[in-house]
């Protein structure tokens, strides 16, 4: 079976230490699904802080670089994962001026597409504003670069449970789908967004409609200086609509003509309600069983999703256009929220809007 070399720019958490945070039973950073996989091999790893690269080649022993466009040039790694902040500096949670419009994931994304690697993990979000999400589209695409994004639930075994049910007509056809949670924009909806689609089937989402929290905040100069908290309502093409309901550990909920599937305290289980007992005129939804699955490494499927499509010349399942497309709509409730709640139609028009990041 052959092996592919990954190298990793950024050695923090994503990259090499989240699984000391006690996350779960099964690989979260790049290194330890890298490791735990039979079809990758671990190279490499690139930081600016000395401090990083000691770690990580302490803990994993392979190769450290300063520079990643070195490390590219000596390793020609197969895929590199991007797991740097969004908008350096971290640890900082708000931008340090309205002027600053720094964007570590699309310069790196760009950049590393730009020399040639075949297989790009970025994390999320892929950048922070659509004025430089537009620029890593054009770069992946002109190397004919596969991409992935940090978007886990799209890679979650345990949420494949209901996308399969959703795709096999168990809750009839989809009228609503609703997310349950407190979240910030960048940060979580990214990925509350992109599971909603992803459950669904990736319909296009033609408009989008939204509020940052705490209401009264202005937008100024095209700029968020920190990811502020959010609700939505998303409208796709094929009529289905989505909201998000700030409250509840992280939740999902597809709601049909026949049915209901929803997943449950972050993923953990899995419930299904269909057609059962009548009751004069109503006819009662009743729970039905759903086998349990044990769950599997996020990160490990991510970037082996990235080898199957490699190895199949197929796409991945987070490929640049819906990935772009999720981004937009994020995006999109922020410029809602700009234009006092009004529905937003996609594509947008202004591609410049930037919110700071971490």
């Amino acid at each position: 079976m052959q092996k592919h070399t990954v190298a990793i720019i950024g050695l923090g958490r994503m990259g090499s230490t989240i699984d000391d945070e006690g996350h779960g039973d099964v690989p979260y950073s790049v290194a330890a699904a890298t490791r735990a996989s039979e079809r990758l091999e671990l190279v490499a790893g690139a930081d600016l802080l000395p401090d990083k690269r000691d770690a990580f080649q302490s803990r994993w022993g392979a190769a450290v670089y300063e520079d990643f466009r070195d490390m590219i040039d000596r390793e020609e790694p197969d895929i590199v994962a991007i797991c740097t902040a969004a908008c350096l500096p971290k640890p900082a949670r708000e931008a340090p001026d309205a002027n600053f419009r720094g964007d570590s994931h699309a310069d790196l994304a760009v950049a590393v597409a730009d020399l040639g690697v075949p297989m790009i993990y970025l994390e999320k979000a892929m950048a922070s504003s659509m004025e430089r999400a537009d620029e890593i589209r054009d770069a992946v695409k002109r190397n004919n670069t596969l991409f992935n994004t940090g978007v886990l639930r799209r890679f979650d075994n345990r949420y494949d449970v209901v996308k399969d049910a959703v795709a096999a007509g168990q809750v009839g056809e989809v009228r609503t789908v609703i997310h349950y949670a407190s979240s910030s924009l960048m940060h979580g909806h990214i990925h509350s967004i992109d599971t909603v689609s992803h459950l669904i089937g990736d319909p296009a989402i033609e408009a989008v409609r939204g509020e940052l929290l705490p209401r009264g905040l202005q937008v100024e100069g095209n700029h968020i200086p920190s990811d502020p908290l959010a609700t939505y309502q998303l409208r796709f093409a094929n009529g289905v609509e989505a909201w998000s309901i700030p409250t509840a550990p992280w939740e999902f909920e597809v709601i049909g003509s026949e049915g209901a599937i929803r997943s449950c305290n972050n993923g953990a289980n899995v419930l299904l309600r269909q057609p059962g007992t009548v009751q004069g005129r109503n006819t009662l939804w009743e729970e039905v069983p759903v086998d349990p699955v044990t769950p599997r490494s996020t990160t490990q499927s991510c970037l082996e999703d990235l080898v199957a499509a490699r190895e199949s010349g197929q796409p991945t399942r987070g490929p640049i256009d819906v990935t772009l497309h999720i981004t937009e709509a994020t995006i999109a409730v922020a410029e809602s929220h700009r234009q006092g709640g009004a529905w937003v139609e996609l594509p947008l028009t202004a591609r410049d809007l930037y919110i700071f990041h971490v």
